[in-house]
């Protein structure tokens, strides 16, 4: 049924009264804070959100257009933010990056920088159709910037460990291909794909290298840096050109936050959209968005200070010994089957004896927000601090979802998550 339109409020609402009526609609919200939902929300602990809250409420108001002209605090702060990154993913001196709203926005401006450098390259191509070559795990954000920008999407296999065929990838690029891709690790089996391959085959074919690290980016090298086998993805590999990295998600950052980082500083200059044909002037903004909220840069400033190495290595290890107890678990479990061998946190896992979908929906009645994959069929985790006291408690109800579904023994479900 369709919901019924309302008037516009007439006004007078008393806060208390309406700070009982917000609280009440969100009674029937997904109970995140037991770590019900294995997406969306990151946390770290109660100290680095409380650094991050406060701060953000701090700089509530001030508008991060303005950062040069009005708020020069907010203009600072981005410059520290932007230059930790840059230290963290081995830039080289020449690099720059700009301080974005999230993923989507991070991985637009970095193929816009691409297509507009290969158009300067290129000029007998630059009215031809272009194409961005990536694995088929690629996040969805990159087919929003093909639709905007008019580009062609071409989808590399993987191989039996869920990273990209190198090889395949290989075959689709041509003279119109604007920029590869990888990601660091990709959403659906949370691996990494083979960056240093990748690098390998974008300098033999002259093509733009994107790193798309949204996910895991700012907490990978500190994985790293405990002894874990995380591969390498950034600038280290010659042929990188950029890198999207989310602040909101394990840099554990107030949202939104996120990030994109270019080798070359002149294609920060490519991406920037520049304007000057209105009464007022030159309008200029390294990002998709103008106005960006003063809050978003001061909460991740903060994080980023108040947890810094020692932090991050101490998130990371309770990560690491995390990921590890569910993956222990799941193996215990007979019906369960690893899709991928994780580098950070996310798990992807299915079954070859149940229905996984059956089995998802029952957690679903059990309470659980349920993260899941297409191809292969499976459940999906993406773990953070919340979701360590809530590990059992998962466990018990998966098993009893399987036990529950061979006892009934379910036709094949269908079930599509939208997020």
């Amino acid at each position: 049924m369709d919901r019924e339109r309302k008037a516009f409020p007439t006004g007078g609402g008393d806060w208390p009264e309406l700070r009982a009526r917000m609280r009440e609609m969100a009674s029937g919200d997904a109970d995140w804070q037991k770590g019900r939902v294995p997406l969306f929300v990151f946390r770290n602990d109660e100290d680095s959100y409380t650094v991050g809250r406060e701060a953000y409420f701090d700089f509530f108001t001030e508008n991060a257009l303005g950062r040069n002209r009005a708020f020069h605090s907010i203009a600072a702060m981005e410059a520290d933010v932007l230059d930790y990154g840059l230290d963290l993913f081995a830039a080289p001196e020449q690099a720059g990056g700009a301080f974005t709203s999230g993923g989507s926005e991070s991985i637009f401006m970095a193929i816009k920088a691409a297509r507009d450098r290969f158009r300067a390259r290129r000029s007998d191509l630059a009215a031809a159709p272009l194409n961005i070559v990536m694995p088929i795990t690629g996040h969805p954000a990159f087919d929003k910037a093909a639709q905007t920008m008019d580009l062609e999407i071409r989808r590399a296999p993987l191989v039996c460990d869920m990273r990209v065929d190198v090889a395949a990838a290989g075959r689709l690029i041509d003279e119109r291909t604007i920029a590869l891709v990888g990601s660091a690790p990709c959403f659906p089996h949370g691996v990494i794909d083979p960056i240093g391959e990748l690098s390998d085959l974008a300098g033999e074919h002259d093509v733009w290298l994107h790193v798309d690290a949204c996910v895991g980016g700012w907490l990978a090298p500190f994985f790293k840096r405990i002894g874990r086998a995380t591969p390498d993805f950034d600038f280290r590999f010659a042929n990188v050109c950029s890198i999207s990295a989310d602040l909101h998600k394990f840099g554990f950052c107030p949202k939104p936050a996120s990030t994109v980082f270019y080798r070359d500083r002149a294609d920060l200059e490519r991406a920037t959209f520049t304007a000057d044909a209105w009464p007022n002037g030159i309008f200029a903004t390294p990002t998709l968005l103008g106005t960006r909220p003063g809050g978003a840069v001061a909460g991740a400033w903060a994080v980023l200070n108040h947890l810094g190495v020692s932090g991050y290595e101490a998130a990371a290890r309770r990560m690491a010994a995390m990921t590890d107890a569910y993956l222990r678990d799941l193996a215990a479990i007979p019906e369960i089957e690893l899709w991928g061998e994780p580098d950070l946190t996310l798990i992807n896992f299915g079954s070859h004896a149940v229905d996984i979908y059956a089995v998802a929906r029952t957690l679903e009645e059990r309470g659980w927000v349920t993260g899941l994959t297409r191809a292969p069929k499976g459940l999906h985790l993406m773990l953070s601090a919340l979701h360590e006291p809530a590990r059992e408690a998962y466990v018990a109800d998966l098993k009893a979802g399987i036990v529950a579904v061979r006892e009934h023994k379910t036709e094949e479900t269908e079930m599509v998550a939208r997020y």
